[in-house]
């Protein structure tokens, strides 16, 4: 399986916006991707003002367009995140959307973990607009519909043929929490999906580190789209976008411009690093407790 990870530099122009996106996108299914995925806030990126005015349902332009856009191509198309508006809630949802080849939402994420942080004297509150998900999230890519209706058919065969690849589905920030990660493994991700909007400085320091490191304790593919450039009111995001293997190899990079870089996904050999470096299966669950876990149990 093939994918790519588009690289933007979105600011508060969403028209502009998702014309590049539908550019990019549409370059990458050229090249053959069958798995494609925008970076963080790629419809909407800039002030808190104008990020709460570019907020949008579900059923607005930028999911609208991925729906529709997914549909035409034959795509599994992750687009990024959107800032998302909730009806009947204050706050904002910074929302992942995976759409299938069919155009229909397969999952929706919720970043779980808010940039609340400062960094090169710089201060990021993403909560003062933004409220956390509340749930891990995966899903399975464009195979999933055909084998279970061959499954239900009782068309072995063709069920095993189609047999769905699991997508596992983050934001960003929460490439830091490498429990998230786990989770998702345990819960069958062969690919995790990372939109990102990385400042400059933790793309230069930490990103590749970070990307890498989760890639190689989950034995998964990680596709990391990040945002480039300068964004209002004058943050600037690092650019390379990233596909990193099971191995923990870099399979390609984004240059520091907006572009889109694909890779092909070799799950056969994915499989073959699980099975002979079981360290998933090697896991002792029975032996973990967090440390207020062990409080209680003293007490």
């Amino acid at each position: 399986m093939r994918a790519a990870a588009i690289q933007m530099n979105s600011t508060e122009d969403r028209d502009r916006n998702l014309a590049v996106a539908d550019r990019l996108v549409r370059a990458a299914a050229r090249d053959g991707a069958a798995l494609v995925a925008l970076p963080e806030k790629w419809s909407v990126l800039g002030t808190p003002e104008q990020l709460a005015a570019g907020a949008e349902t579900l059923d607005g332009p930028a999911i609208s367009w991925a729906r529709a856009t997914a549909r035409e191509l034959q795509i599994d198309l992750v687009a990024g995140s959107i800032v998302e508006h909730v009806e009947g809630r204050e706050k904002r949802s910074n929302t992942s959307v995976h759409v299938g080849p069919d155009g229909e939402i397969r999952a929706t994420y919720r970043k779980v973990h808010l940039f609340d942080v400062e960094v090169s004297g710089t201060a990021y509150r993403e909560s003062d607009g933004e409220e956390p998900g509340e749930e891990l999230v995966t899903s399975a890519l464009g195979s999933a519909p055909v084998a279970a209706s061959a499954a239900a058919a009782g068309d072995d065969a063709i069920a095993a043929a189609a047999e769905p690849v699991e997508l596992g589905m983050a934001i960003c920030y929460d490439l830091r929490f490498p429990e998230l990660f786990r989770i998702l493994a345990l819960r069958g991700a062969h690919v995790v999906t990372l939109p990102s909007a990385f400042t400059l400085a933790t793309t230069r320091d930490h990103w590749e580190v970070l990307v890498r490191a989760r890639a190689i304790e989950n034995q998964c593919f990680v596709v990391a789209p990040n945002q480039i450039g300068a964004h209002p009111p004058g943050n600037r995001s690092g650019g390379r976008s990233m596909i990193v293997d099971p191995w923990g190899l870099v399979l390609a990079l984004a240059p520091d411009d907006e572009g889109h870089v694909v890779a092909e996904l070799d799950l056969e050999r994915q499989r073959q690093i699980r099975a002979t470096l079981p360290s998933l299966a090697n896991r002792r669950p029975q032996t973990y407790a967090w440390p207020e876990q062990r409080v209680e149990a003293a007490v």
